[in-house]
């Protein structure tokens, strides 16, 4: 088995858990106190985590949960957003490519796409925003009776660019995916099911237990047949994303910094219904 102090330890801040045991590989989004939501360099933690798995033939299928018995993961760090609001003209940011010339969450999609050994989410909470896209994107789920899961995006004034343009079609069909996508809802537990967007649901004291056992009966079978199954699915979805994805990071990034965006952040601190005037 491969040594992941190395090839973790200088991204995840203690943010990102992982335990591997039995040839599953669990990675734990480790910010209870703050929703499980996405800060410091959890992205960069979860490309090198996935991206090293491709090379460990002992992981043979991956678990994705949140810590605590909150959420899943809530997406984007608002209050870290809000702090950063003082700091900015009210102009979109511009940042469309970052190191390796590709923005950051692009590549964390292509490590989930790219990622051979089949996962499973284990959505114990709400997930949100880039949180539903992380769960979203794993190759099956398991959803707690008492989650919630929504792209959320739109509700604090950004496009839905870091995954939900890509995967809510492909999972409930596009004209499903407009109407969530566009109004920012969150679904309970059967109405995700009911549609098609989760795989299974349980009560939530069983989720955990749910999504290894799914995770091991995938780890038993075949690897060769497995991993070869879910990559020729995927090239649905690696068509996507050079179709659809790439453009709805850009445009993402172009609301991004907006006043819309930072008075969306602002009234998500002071704990009120946010004023948007279309900048």
């Amino acid at each position: 088995m491969m040594d992941y102090k190395e090839v973790y330890s200088r991204y995840q801040e203690g943010f990102l858990l992982l335990d591997i045991k039995d040839n599953i590989a669990t990675i734990t989004i480790n910010r209870p106190e703050r929703m499980n939501s996405v800060a410091g360099n959890i992205h960069y933690g979860f490309e090198e985590l996935l991206q090293a798995f491709n090379y460990d033939q002992e992981v043979l299928a991956v678990v994705i949960q949140g810590a605590g018995d909150r959420a899943f993961c809530a997406g984007a760090d608002l209050g870290q957003m809000a702090a950063g609001a003082s700091a900015s003209s009210g102009q979109p940011r511009n940042r469309i490519t970052s190191a390796g010339g590709q923005p950051g969450a692009v590549r964390l999609l292509h490590h989930f796409l790219a990622l051979s050994a089949p996962s499973v989410a284990c959505i114990n909470g709400a997930a949100a925003g880039l949180g539903a896209s992380i769960a979203l994107m794993c190759d099956v789920s398991v959803m707690a009776d008492t989650a919630r899961i929504g792209d959320t995006h739109v509700n604090v004034g950004i496009v839905a660019g870091d995954g939900g343009a890509l995967i809510w079609p492909m999972l409930v069909g596009m004209n499903k995916a407009k109407w969530h996508l566009m109004s920012g809802e969150l679904l309970n537990a059967e109405q995700a099911l009911d549609m098609g967007l989760v795989n299974w649901v349980v009560p939530y004291d069983k989720c955990r237990e749910e999504a290894r056992a799914r995770a091991t009966q995938l780890a038993k079978k075949a690897p060769l047949a497995v991993r070869w199954t879910k990559a020729a699915l995927n090239q649905q979805l690696w068509r996507q994303m050079i179709d659809v994805q790439h453009y709805a990071f850009a445009v993402e990034e172009q609301t991004l910094g907006t006043e819309d965006n930072l008075e969306a952040a602002k009234a998500f601190v002071e704990k009120r219904d946010p004023n948007f005037v279309g900048r």
